[in-house]
């Protein structure tokens, strides 16, 4: 493979945002070690047991469990225990047939037959199923010793991509055009005709210990090839006969056998600790992501530009003319300070600044939700930067950001009651109340809402009974304590200290320009903002949606700092045109204007809805859109609240700088 020369900041962050993050893995999370079968000892086992996971698919939003296609099942089903995020991510592993001792190579296995009646109902209803997951183009999605069985070929350029998936079957459309996996083999040539891949070709590369002093092997990778194959006598497989056919109407009584073969390869170039390099290095836009670095470095150093020039230049020099207004004579007082009145706005309105927002209630339990979310985000990401939710730990990332937003209900029912008896509110019942149920009660409606489609249709992702109790349990025992725990001591602390006092009559706001008005203001303050994130956006809705394993959290860390510097900033300007305009109704402008990109990411979601997704069937539509409202609900009040803060700063620092009599 040919390396190019890099720059050695590149590299070093290169290493800080993947090698990091891809070289750690949980504690407890330690590696097993396999002998081969009649060797002695504890240290190591000598059968290899595959798992199964959930069936999912591009073109629907429905996962469904691997019972439900009718493929061989274990005798002795077991599920491993799950977590929560595993369970809320709709995964449901369990037990399969196919087992096989370590360093066995087995040729053309027998796993079961299934056999269709076509005068049965509820055969022909299962074969309908599995040729609709076959239409659908679900995956398989198989694992052992807690790796995914990858399925790896060749793309463009030559380059070798790893699915961690493969698909139940392919079909022929009528007018004879090969879908998704039948293009692989040229004798899948019929028109209108279903290939189911019942045979798997699994090779299992392992590290042995005996070179480094320790029992044993470990597993270091697990591919396979699907191939479809009509075993004409199941009791005597030879895996080199015609495809295996089943034709679109159901005429005759069809049998299908699964079977499989099992290779052993042994690599000791490859260490257990990077064993999960050759998935994640197949996956490609390395080279995106860093173009999606430097170009939100570039908004970023514009704003900054902007915001230094305002700070240092125009700021310094207008706080400079208004205080030496004092210092002229007697004389040309009057005139000094009229000069000084029209060189900036921005200070004219220092008897209305801090007036108290319409809707404060709403704002600071916006505000309170918007932290909580904001101290989530940011723990969850550092941590999965560092490597403690890598992909080996299942559902780790999903039950880090649900425990912690649970706890972190102090510093928002905090942050709601301080900003609440800051804005002169009194009704704080209300206010606690609000800020524990509203925006967690619309989440929760809008998942229940959802939750209830997937049982409907039979889904895998339905969240069972016992865990929507748990989550409840949560959020009502636990979040709901902490969020009065922190409004009380909010209460308790004296409002927050305003550097100038509040007219008694408010000031009459002069016309505004079009740009100045409040509408195109924040349809403007979320443009840059969002200009940061499209790209990473992409890869993020791609993991959610396509089913690609996301890894890269240093580029997603490195971007969400981005994110908070761009957010500021550009709040920081807008507040700043709005003030010399004379208008100050900053409050809500400034949670708006930065939460107006949680917009632009609902149209983006619609745009990838529409132009990268095959999705089909309505209730797929309305699950992508009730989850995607979730996520921008989320959004908005995360980008708000790093707006209003910043804005809140500024304004507080730039008057307090100000001599006022």
């Amino acid at each position: 493979m040919k390396t190019r020369a890099k720059p050695v900041w590149r590299l070093v962050l290169s290493f800080i945002a993947l090698r990091s993050c891809a070289a750690f893995y949980l504690p407890g999370l330690a590696p097993v070690s396999f002998c081969e079968e009649g060797t002695s000892g504890d240290e190591c086992q000598s059968t290899i047991q595959l798992f199964v996971n959930r069936l999912d698919s591009v073109e629907s939003v429905l996962p469904y469990e691997y019972d439900v296609f009718d493929f061989c099942q274990d005798a002795e089903e077991k599920r491993p225990s799950e977590n929560l995020g595993q369970v809320l991510f709709g995964e449901r592993i369990e037990t399969s047939p196919y087992k096989f001792n370590f360093n066995k190579n087995l040729t053309c296995e027998k796993v079961c037959t299934r056999t269709y009646d076509i005068s049965a109902k509820d055969d022909k209803k299962k074969l309908d199923f599995l040729k609709s997951g076959m239409q659908l183009n679900y995956q398989h999605h198989w694992i052992i010793d807690n790796m995914p069985v990858t399925w790896c070929y060749n793309v463009e350029d030559n380059q070798k991509y790893c699915n961690p998936g493969f698909p139940i079957g392919c079909l022929v459309t009528p007018d004879g055009h090969p879908k998704d996996a039948c293009v692989i083999n040229s004798a899948f040539n019929k028109k209108n005709m279903y290939y189911l891949f019942n045979h798997v070709d699994i090779m299992i590369t392992y590290h042995s210990g005996a070179t480094e002093g320790w029992k044993g092997a470990r597993l270091v990778g697990a591919t396979l090839e699907p191939k479809s194959i009509k075993h004409e006598d199941e009791n005597k497989l030879t895996c080199d006969g015609p495809p295996m056919e089943i034709p679109n109407e159901f005429t005759s009584n069809t049998k299908v056998t699964y079977s499989y073969s099992v290779k052993f390869v042994e690599n000791n170039s490859i260490k257990w600790a990077s064993r999960w390099d050759y998935i994640l290095v197949s996956m490609p836009h390395t080279n995106i992501q860093w173009f999606s670095i430097m170009n939100s470095l570039v908004i970023v150093l514009f704003l900054s530009g902007m915001v230094a020039m305002i700070m240092l230049r125009t700021l310094h020099k207008d706080i400079a003319r208004y205080n030496q207004v004092d210092q002229v004579p007697s004389g040309n007082a009057s005139l000094s300070y009229e000069e000084a009145q029209e060189e900036s706005g921005w200070k004219q309105v220092h008897g209305d600044v801090f007036r108290p927002p319409r809707k404060g209630m709403l704002l600071s339990v916006f505000l309170g939700q918007g932290t909580q979310i904001f101290i989530m985000t940011f723990t969850t990401l550092f941590l999965a930067c560092l490597g403690f939710l890598s992909p080996a730990n299942r559902g780790a990332l999903m039950t880090c950001a649900v425990v912690l937003w649970v706890l972190l209900g102090t510093p928002a029912g905090y942050v709601s009651a301080r900003l609440y008896k800051t804005f002169g509110g009194e009704k704080w019942k209300t206010n606690v109340l609000l800020t524990a149920l509203l925006c967690p009660g619309i989440v929760f409606a809008d998942f229940f809402l959802m939750n209830l489609i997937l049982w409907v249709e039979g889904s895998s992702a339905a969240i069972p009974f016992g865990t929507l109790v748990a989550i409840l349990a949560l959020w009502f025992g636990i979040s709901m304590p902490l969020t009065f725990i922190g409004a009380y001591f909010g209460f308790k602390k004296p409002s927050l200290e305003q550097p100038v006092r509040t007219n008694q009559i408010p000031r009459q706001i002069p016309e505004q320009s079009f740009f100045t008005k409040p509408i195109p203001g924040i349809i403007m303050g979320g443009i840059l903002p969002f200009g940061c994130i499209f790209i990473q956006l992409f890869f993020i809705l791609n993991s959610i949606w396509s089913h690609q394993m996301y890894y890269m959290f240093g580029f997603l860390f490195l971007v969400f700092i981005i994110l908070l510097i761009t957010c500021s900033e550009a709040t920081i300007l807008l507040c700043y045109f709005h003030l010399c305009a004379e208008d100050y109704h900053w409050w809500w402008r400034s949670f708006l204007t930065s939460g107006f990109t949680a917009v632009y990411l609902f149209i983006y979601a619609v745009h990838y809805f529409f132009s990268k997704l095959q999705i089909v069937g309505a209730a797929s539509t309305i699950l992508y859109f009730g989850y995607t409202m979730i996520m921008v609900l989320i959004f908005f009040l995360f980008t708000g609240t790093i707006g209003f803060f910043a804005c809140f700063w500024f304004v507080n620092k730039i008057y307090s700088v100000v001599k006022v009599d």
